[in-house]
């Protein structure tokens, strides 16, 4: 069973940045795609970004493109996310999550985290 943590979330203003971490125990993540999801009060968890297991393609929501990056550490059992030029429209719940495959549906994951908090203040 993998369990995985997010770590970095905060309150920051708009145009600031923030680098959100995913810390793996039970499992290693060199065996999963990762990705991550965000949610906002009463919508939808949407999918934000994505890295492929084998070859490190990387997706992003056209939302985020260009602000946003994801990257792994194998080595360290991590994923993070940085995040430019942050909007208030960007305020959520970030999951990360672990499946066989980067998909933009959320329940095509195996595992995803409990979440930390992302504030842009306007």
């Amino acid at each position: 069973q993998v369990r995985l943590v997010e770590s970095g979330g905060g309150l920051v203003q708009a145009g600031g940045s923030l680098r959100l971490s995913c810390a793996a125990s039970g499992g290693s993540l060199s065996s999963y795609a990762m990705a991550w999801f965000r949610q906002a009060p009463g919508k939808e968890r949407e999918f934000v970004a994505g890295i492929s297991r084998s070859d490190g393609n990387t997706y992003y929501a056209d939302s985020v493109k260009g602000r946003f990056t994801i990257s792994r550490d194998n080595a360290k059992n991590t994923v993070s996310l940085q995040m430019n030029s942050l909007k208030p429209v960007d305020t959520a719940v970030y999951h990360c999550a672990a499946g066989a495959v980067v998909y933009t549906s959320p329940q095509a994951f195996n595992y995803q985290g409990q979440g930390t908090q992302v504030t842009v203040s306007s």
